[in-house]
């Protein structure tokens, strides 16, 4: 089974985090959210806590990464097991691996396992690809992280290319496998960071589940507030993923027909995950 982190508004987090068999908690909803924090603080379901940088968000607004000591004070206060280390989207993949050098003994130190995003310049497949194989030889790097950014850039796909971005992980797991032996080193090592254009991705990852420990989305939950339902289509999303950025501050109640879609969409990934 791949662990499964749905993410959501915080106002739902008691309603739909029991769906989950991990949790993804983001950094800056730790610092802004006193709701979200403590929600996180006080859960213990026994499965996985990944404290993320929220890199991806900073990287949108322009803004610095969080530094090593605050990540450890978020991780401490939600009771995290994993901590994602800095990265940095579109640069050299070195600039990722240095800050991971620095990080790891912090962190190892601080009793957490570590989670390691590979980065690269647009266009350079092949210097992900020697990211995640830094990342594989590295006994120090319990997680690695394969991000619906990195991947897409990695071949230089454009973000309004649905079809190139859908196919872009895919891709850079089979060129791994080409050039890495499947062994105890790739076993259960990954996690795959949001969903490209929509659930079906998961079947598309078939051939690389025993690769895979955890994924995570906001797709079925935030799709579903939108009155959007997965369907048959290939993808899953007949007209591809809802682009809306996900507002975590949404706290409206539901209605009928926005939870009966919640509920069809966590049911659909959740079965293609087992």
């Amino acid at each position: 089974m791949i662990h499964f982190a749905h993410i959501c508004p915080t106002a739902y987090l008691s309603t739909y985090a029991k769906y989950n068999t991990a949790h993804l908690i983001l950094a800056h909803l730790v610092e802004e959210d006193e709701q979200y924090r403590d929600f996180y603080k006080n859960l213990n379901d026994g499965n996985p806590k990944i404290m993320d940088n929220s890199a991806f968000e900073m990287w949108k607004q322009n803004k610095p990464m969080y530094p090593a000591d605050k990540l450890l004070e978020m991780g401490k206060a939600c009771n995290a097991q994993y901590i994602v280390m800095s990265d940095y989207p579109g640069e050299s993949w070195e600039k990722t691996k240095d800050a991971a050098i620095q990080l790891i003994p912090q962190f190892k130190e601080g009793g957490f396992k570590t989670f390691y995003v590979p980065q690269g310049p647009i266009g350079m497949v092949d210097d992900l690809l020697e990211s995640i194989q830094w990342a594989l030889d590295n006994k120090n790097i319990d997680l690695i992280g394969m991000s619906i950014l990195s991947c897409p850039n990695a071949f230089g796909v454009e973000r309004n290319n649905k079809l190139q971005r859908y196919l872009s992980r895919y891709e850079v797991f089979r060129r791994l496998a080409d050039i890495v032996p499947m062994d105890d080193r790739t076993y259960k090592r990954f996690h795959c960071l949001g969903m490209v254009d929509g659930p079906n991705e998961i079947s598309l990852l078939q051939k690389f589940r025993h690769m895979i420990f955890s994924w995570d989305s906001s797709a079925a939950i935030w799709a579903g507030i939108n009155d959007i339902s997965f369907d048959e289509s290939p993808t899953g999303l007949v007209d591809g993923k809802f682009e809306k950025e996900v507002d975590f501050g949404y706290k409206r109640k539901l209605t009928y027909n926005q939870e009966s879609d919640i509920i069809h969409n966590i049911d659909y990934i959740n079965k293609l995950i087992k």
